[in-house]
């Protein structure tokens, strides 16, 4: 067996970021950035006021005269002299001559004539021309991943598409002869296949495009034939099921590659790391809780790499709210649940097969191999569900 550590870096130094493609903005969030982008207009494009009131020369004492007004997109077509002022809104271009506003709220108008206290600071309430940035300036760049607030900037910016790393392809295999649909009428030894949804969704929140090749028999020739259609169309095979060293379980036979078939991790240990022609493959164990775990553990940085994206595994610590024993051999992942008081913890049973609490978990506490017993207030490590 090999550490959680060496897995995960082996998988990830074996992948690498996928091509670009170009997209809109529409469908661009989350994505990561294939090339640095330059802006294609100047933002402000020109000096525009930051309030609604009045364009003033901020050399002139009040009383001023009024003689005309800017709005956003309809700016005054003439310019400021001596003892004048233009109304303005917010975003509107400031009048040739004028250099300052003074808010609505601190003027009195009678008639056309503007009263105020005091002539504003050269500047007050003015947002210059390229306050924001300016036409050639590279604004975002390669490595980072959008969100909205990039895609915002991006438009701002007159970009309309970006080049981005193409989301990673996933193939999603379900293996074992016992395995049905949900909505089917079960047999003898027959279960609900699960684990393909929480994949295909995992998957999806993570960037990538999942395709559910469904559930493939134990059967070798069946199994191969599965992996290699799978790997025709996909940038990672993710497989669940089958990974372990019953006379049924054929995924690593079926593997063209094999760099390591277990993982010294509990619950998880049966995990596949290989190659189906030329397509790397992820093949997780069959025990709902495990595959899951190995999803997060595994899948989730596997498929940050191909993406484009960085990735860090969790540094979060919390406090106990009750022992646990020391751990043996194997880095252990335990369901738990934080506390109203902000503690972690820890459910009494630790099945792989046992759903619901995993359903009720929002952390899983990390227990590293050999740990001594924690006490009840220790802070642990965390990974966040």
């Amino acid at each position: 067996m090999i550490s959680v550590q060496d897995a995960r870096t082996r998988i990830c130094t074996a992948l690498a970021p996928l091509a670009p493609e170009q997209v809109g903005l529409a469908k661009a969030d989350g994505r990561v950035l294939a090339d640095d982008v330059a802006a294609r207009t100047t933002a402000p494009p020109a000096d525009v006021s930051a309030m609604d009131g009045y364009a003033v020369r901020a050399s002139d004492a009040p009383p001023l005269r009024l003689i005309g007004t800017s709005a956003a997109g309809a700016p005054f077509a003439g310019a400021v002299g001596t003892g004048q002022t233009v109304r303005i809104f917010t975003g509107a271009v400031m009048p040739l001559g004028a250099d300052a506003v003074v808010i609505q709220e601190d003027v009195n108008l009678d008639g056309q004539t503007v009263h105020f206290a005091a002539p504003p600071a050269p500047g007050k309430h003015v947002r210059s021309q390229g306050l924001d940035f300016r036409a050639g300036d590279v604004v975002l760049h390669r490595g980072e991943c959008l969100n909205p607030v990039k895609l915002a900037l991006l438009a701002a910016m007159n970009v309309a598409e970006v080049s981005v790393i193409r989301r990673p392809r996933v193939a999603v295999l379900s293996s074992g002869s016992e395995l049905k649909a949900p909505g089917s009428a079960l047999g003898p030894g027959q279960i609900v296949a699960s684990n393909g949804y929480a994949l295909c969704a995992l998957i999806t929140r993570w960037g990538g495009e999942p395709v559910d090749f469904g559930i493939v028999p134990d059967e070798l020739e069946a199994t191969r034939n599965a992996l290699l259609t799978a790997a025709a169309s996909a940038d990672l095979i993710v497989t669940s099921g089958g990974a372990s060293v019953g006379d049924h379980d054929l995924i690593k036979d079926a593997v063209g590659r094999l760099d390591f078939w277990k993982v010294a991790m509990r619950p998880g240990k049966p995990l596949i790391f290989g190659e189906v022609a030329g397509t790397p493959l992820l093949g997780l164990a069959g025990n709902p809780v495990s595959a899951y775990l190995g999803a997060l553990v595994f899948l989730k940085p596997a498929l940050a790499v191909l993406s484009g994206q960085s990735w860090a595994a969790p540094t979060l610590t919390l406090p106990l709210d009750a022992d646990v024993p020391e751990n043996g051999a194997r880095e252990a992942y335990l369901r738990a649940q934080r506390t109203e008081s902000g503690r972690v913890r820890v459910f009494a049973r630790q099945d792989s097969a046992l759903l619901s609490d995993l359903a009720q978990s929002d952390v899983l506490l990390i227990r590293l191999p050999h740990a001594p017993a924690a006490h009840a207030g220790d802070l642990v490590p965390i990974l966040p569900l």
